[in-house]
C-alpha cells in the first residue's frame, strides 16, 4: 500500500455504472477499488518448474484444437489465450477477481475526463453470478428511476447477462448522457422481473450532507473519497456549534471507497483503537490504527447500515461496533470485505484480483458475512431515499427514539 491511499476505481470492488470517470487523483476508469497496486507491466515471467508437466496437458489441448477444428477459420491464437488467461481467473471462484483484454482496459484508460456519464449505480457480481446493484448514487438516473440497493440486473436491452463477467456487463449499460438503456431487474419481493428505462446523464457525487432533525445532528455520508474527510470535518465543526444532543451517522447505500479516508473518517468518531485488520493469503496481517485528533469522540453515536452499506461502509460501522462506540440500526449491510488490486500486464491487458480480507477489530469477517445491526429496522416501501429527507425519514426516528428511550 505504501502511502495508505487506495485508488477506489482499479481493483474491481465496485463497478461506478459511468462511461467515464475522474475525481481527483484517486479515481478513473469505471471502477472501485481498495489498493493502489502497481500499474507497471509485469516483467514477462517464466513458468514454476513445477508446473512445466501438467502444463504439458494444456498444450496438448492447444494442439488438437489447431489440427482438428473444423472451422479454421475461427481459429484465432489471441483470443484462445485471453480465453485460457479468462479461465485462469474464473477458476478461482471469485467474483471479485476477473481479467481485463487489452482492448477493454486501454478503452478504459482513455474514458478518463473530468466528468463522468451513465446510470450512476454502484453494482457487483454476487455469489450466484447475478449483476446486483450495491447503491444507487444520490441524485443519479438509475436512483430517479426506481432502483433499489439489491435489485439483480438479468438484461440489458433484451440481452441476457447473465453468463457475463461484470465488465462485459458494465459495458453494455453505462454510456454516455441523453442515450437510453433498458435494464430487466429481479427484486425480492416482487413475483416477476419487470423493466426499467433510464435515460444516461451526468454523475455527480456527493460525500458529506448535515441536518439538524429534533436537536440531533445528522450526518450523511454517501462514499469515503478523497475529500471526504476535510468535507466531514467542516461540517461536523458547523453542526457541532449548534450543540446536538447526539450524532446520527447515515451510511446506508454507501458503497465504500479509498480505505485511507475511511480511517480518517473513523478517527472523527474514535479516540484511539484498531480500525480494522487487513490479511492477506499468507497470513500476514496489517493493522489500520485510528488516526487521533477526531471533532465528535464523545457524542453519543447511532450508526444507519442497510443492505447498499459495503466494504469501506462496513469497515467504518464495523469499527464503531466493536468497540462499543455506536449502535447500529437497519438492515445486514453488504458484505464485501476483501481487498483487490490491478495489476497490469505486459501485453497491455490486466488482472483485478483480490490480495487479502478485511477483519474488523474484534477479528469478525466481513466477507460474504457483513454485519449484522444492534437494532433491526426495515423501513416502509415509500420511504424517502437515505440522505434526502432526514426529517421525514423512519430510519432517522428509530434513531432519535433509541436516544430518547435507551431502546
Amino acid at each position: 500500500m505504501g502511502s495508505g491511499l487506495r485508488r477506489i476505481v482499479l481493483a474491481g470492488v465496485f463497478v461506478l455504472l459511468v462511461s467515464s470517470l475522474s475525481f481527483g487523483a484517486g479515481f478513473g476508469f469505471s471502477r472501485w477499488a481498495e489498493e493502489t497496486g502497481s500499474l507497471a507491466a509485469l516483467a514477462p515471467a517464466r513458468p514454476p518448474a513445477d508446473l512445466n508437466a501438467n502444463f504439458n496437458i494444456f498444450w496438448e489441448a492447444w494442439r488438437v484444437i489447431e489440427r482438428d477444428y473444423v472451422d479454421r477459420d475461427k481459429l484465432d491464437r489471441q483470443k484462445m489465450i485471453q480465453g485460457a488467461i479468462k479461465g485462469l481467473v474464473e477458476s478461482l471462484g471469485d467474483p471479485h477477481s476477473s481479467y481485463v483484454p487489452r482492448e477493454q482496459y486501454q478503452r478504459e484508460r482513455l474514458e478518463m475526463s473530468a466528468r463522468y456519464e451513465g446510470i450512476g449505480a454502484f453494482v457487483e457480481k454476487d455469489q450466484n453470478n447475478f449483476i446486483v446493484i450495491v447503491a444507487p448514487i444520490e441524485g443519479s438516473p438509475a436512483e430517479k428511476a426506481g432502483l433499489r440497493p439489491g435489485d439483480r440486473i438479468l438484461r440489458v436491452n433484451g440481452e441476457d447477462i447473465r453468463q457475463l463477467s461484470l465488465d462485459q456487463a458494465v459495458t453494455k449499460i453505462k454510456g454516455p448522457r441523453g442515450t437510453k438503456v433498458t435494464l430487466t431487474i429481479a427484486r425480492d419481493g416482487q413475483p416477476q422481473p419487470f423493466d426499467v428505462e433510464i435515460v444516461r446523464s451526468e454523475v455527480r457525487l456527493q460525500t458529506v450532507n448535515t441536518a439538524l432533525v429534533d436537536g440531533y445532528g445528522y450526518v450523511r455520508i454517501s462514499v469515503f473519497s478523497e475529500v471526504t474527510n476535510e468535507e466531514l470535518v467542516g461540517k461536523l465543526q458547523d453542526l457541532l456549534a449548534k450543540n446536538p444532543k447526539g450524532l446520527i451517522l447515515d451510511l446506508r447505500n454507501n458503497p465504500g471507497g479509498l480505505l485511507g479516508a475511511t480511517v480518517d473518517v473513523t478517527g472523527q468518531f474514535l479516540k484511539e483503537g484498531v480500525v480494522l485488520y487487513e490479511v492477506d493469503g499468507r497470513g500476514n496481517r496489517r493493522t489500520w490504527q485510528v488516526r487521533p485528533g477526531g471533532v465528535a469522540t464523545d457524542l453519543p453515536l447511532v450508526v444507519l447500515v442497510n443492505r447498499g452499506s459495503a466494504s469501506g461502509s462496513e469497515v467504518l460501522a464495523g469499527a464503531l461496533k466493536d468497540h462499543g462506540r455506536a449502535v447500529l440500526i437497519g438492515e445486514e449491510t453488504f458484505g464485501k470485505g476483501s481487498v483487490n488490486t490491478l495489476r497490469e500486464l505486459s501485453d497491455g491487458s490486466a488482472v483485478y484480483i483480490t490480495i487479502a480480507h478485511w477483519l474488523t477489530p474484534k477479528g469478525n469477517e466481513i466477507e460474504g458475512k457483513g454485519l449484522a445491526p444492534d437494532i433491526p429496522f426495515q423501513p416502509p416501501a415509500d420511504a424517502p431515499t437515505p440522505g434526502r429527507n432526514p426529517e421525514q425519514d423512519p430510519a432517522v426516528r428509530r434513531a432519535i427514539a433509541y436516544f430518547e428511550t435507551g431502546k
